[in-house]
C-alpha cells in the first residue's frame, strides 16, 4: 500500500514592486542576506529568508510586508521577481488547497507553511519601534496609481556656489489637499519620463526637512533637503533621474509626490526628551525638521537638551550653516566636524563626539535621551563605534545599554 506523499508548502515572503520606493532599508537591514536587487526590483531569495522578520518594521512603505503559499518546489525564483511590475495574486493552486484543508479530504504528510518567527533585537542595530511618546503618523496616503501634485513654492542653494556640492533646499506646497507629515518621515517623488527600459522611472525618497506644522508654520507645505547627484560612489560621472530633475525646478512648477513613509524615525513628544543628533551632508533634513520643531515649541515648555554633530566636507559644503550658527546656545549644543578642510587634519562626526566624551556620556546616561543618526552608510560603523567606547568609558556597559536603547525606541539609524 502506498504511503501518503509528502507535499512541502512555504510562505514566501515577497517585496511588492508597486508599493516599494528602493530604499534599500530592507537589504540594508536583513541580518541573513536574504533580499538582493537590480535596477528594477528588490527581491528576496526564498531559499535563504528564514521568516525573522527583521526587514518588516523598518520599512517605511509596508511593500516588504507581502507573503504568497506556494509549493516549496514552486517557490517564485529572483528571476521572476525581478521582472514583475506587480505582485502575482494568490492563486488557487495545490498550495491553496492543501492551506484550506481542501485537498481531498487528507493532509496526511503535507508539510506546514512555516509562520515568520519573531523578530530578536540583536539582529538589526538600530530600535524598530518609535519612541513611547512619539505621534502616531500618517503613512501611504498617497500612492504610485494615485499620487498628490504639490507646487515649487521655493528653491534655493543651500551651498556655496564655489563648491561641487550643490545642495538645495526645496518647498513643495499641497494646497488645500492634506499631507500630513511628523519630523523624521520622508516622502516620494515621481521624477517624469522613463528609464532606458522604457519603464516609468522608480519614486525616490527623501527625509523631509520641515516640522509638522510647516515649513512655514502653519501652511501646508513641507521641505526638502536634496544634494544635485553628478557622479556615482566610484567617482564616474552620472546625473541623479531624480535629484537633477528638483534641483532644476523653478517657482511654479509642479511635482508628483507620494508618502508619507515612515513610523519608527520619530522624535519623541515629551518636553523633557533630550535630542543626540548625529548626521552628514542631506542627512541633517530629519534634524533641521526636529531642531525646528523643538525650537517653536520652546516657549510651550519644552525643556529638554538638543546636542548635534554634523560632518560635511568643508564649511562651504554645508547645509544651513548660517541658521545654525544663529540658533541660541543654550537650545542647541552645535558641533562641526570638516574632512577636507585645507591644511587642517581630517575630522569626523565620530571624531567630535570623543573629544565631547563627557557631555555625550551624560546624555547616554539620561532615559530621556533619544539618539538619531542619519547620512552616509560608512558613518555608521563609526558612530556605533565612538558610542561604545564613550559609555565604556564611563562605566556604562554598552553591551547593557546598546539592546536598552534600542528595545526602548531610543536609537534611529537612516543611512544610505
Amino acid at each position: 500500500m502506498n504511503g501518503p506523499v509528502s507535499i512541502e508548502v512555504l510562505k514566501q515572503h515577497l517585496i511588492d514592486p508597486e508599493i516599494c520606493i528602493r530604499c534599500n532599508t530592507c537589504e540594508e537591514t536583513c541580518p541573513i542576506d536574504a533580499i538582493t536587487h537590480d535596477d528594477n526590483n528588490y527581491v528576496v531569495r526564498a531559499d535563504v529568508c528564514n521568516g525573522c522578520m527583521a526587514c518588516i518594521s523598518p520599512c517605511p512603505t509596508g511593500a516588504i510586508d507581502n507573503w504568497r503559499t506556494v509549493l516549496r518546489a514552486e517557490a517564485y525564483s529572483i528571476d521572476e521577481q525581478l521582472t514583475w511590475d506587480v505582485l502575482p495574486a494568490q492563486g488557487t493552486t495545490a498550495a491553496d488547497a492543501l492551506r484550506a484543508g481542501q485537498a481531498g479530504g487528507n493532509d496526511a504528510g503535507a508539510g506546514a507553511a512555516a509562520e515568520p518567527a519573531g523578530i530578536e533585537v540583536d539582529t538589526v542595530r538600530g530600535s524598530t519601534v518609535p519612541p513611547w511618546s512619539a505621534a502616531k503618523p500618517y503613512v501611504n496616503l498617497y500612492t504610485h496609481k494615485a499620487p498628490l501634485r504639490a507646487t515649487v513654492v521655493g528653491n534655493y542653494r543651500l551651498t556655496e556656489a564655489s563648491t561641487e556640492s550643490d545642495i538645495h533646499h526645496i518647498v513643495l506646497d499641497f494646497g488645500t489637499t492634506p499631507f500630513p507629515v511628523l519630523e523624521g518621515q520622508s516622502l516620494g517623488i515621481l521624477p517624469p519620463g522613463t528609464a532606458p527600459d522604457g519603464r516609468a522611472h522608480h519614486a525616490r525618497q527623501y527625509s523631509i526637512a520641515s516640522p509638522r506644522d510647516g515649513e512655514r508654520k502653519g501652511y501646508n507645505n513641507v521641505s526638502l533637503t536634496v544634494k544635485r547627484v553628478t557622479q556615482d560612489y566610484q567617482g564616474k560621472r552620472v546625473d541623479g533621474v531624480c535629484s537633477n530633475y528638483l534641483c532644476d525646478l523653478k517657482k511654479g512648477d509642479t511635482v508628483e509626490v507620494i508618502g508619507p513613509f515612515g513610523n519608527t524615525f520619530l522624535m519623541p513628544n515629551h518636553a523633557d526628551s533630550h535630542l543626540l543628533m548625529i548626521c552628514t551632508g542631506t542627512g541633517s533634513a530629519p534634524m533641521r525638521a526636529m531642531t525646528e520643531y523643538r525650537r517653536r515649541r520652546r516657549l510651550k515648555g519644552a525643556t529638554g537638551k538638543l546636542m548635534l554633530f554634523f560632518g560635511a566636507r568643508t564649511q562651504e559644503e554645508l547645509p544651513y550653516f548660517g541658521p545654525l550658527l544663529n540658533l541660541p546656545k543654550d537650545f542647541i549644543d552645535t558641533n562641526f566636524a570638516f574632512s577636507r578642510t585645507p591644511g587642517q587634519p581630517k575630522r569626523y562626526v565620530q571624531d567630535v563626539m570623543r573629544e565631547r566624551a563627557a557631555d555625550v556620556a551624560q546624555m547616554l546616561r539620561d532615559d530621556s535621551t533619544y539618539i538619531y543618526v542619519c547620512g552616509l552608510k560608512g558613518m555608521e560603523d563609526g558612530v556605533l563605534q565612538a558610542l561604545q567606547a564613550i559609555a565604556d568609558q564611563h562605566g556604562l556597559a554598552w553591551e547593557t545599554l546598546w539592546p536598552k536603547l534600542k528595545r526602548d525606541g531610543r536609537l534611529h539609524l537612516e543611512t544610505y
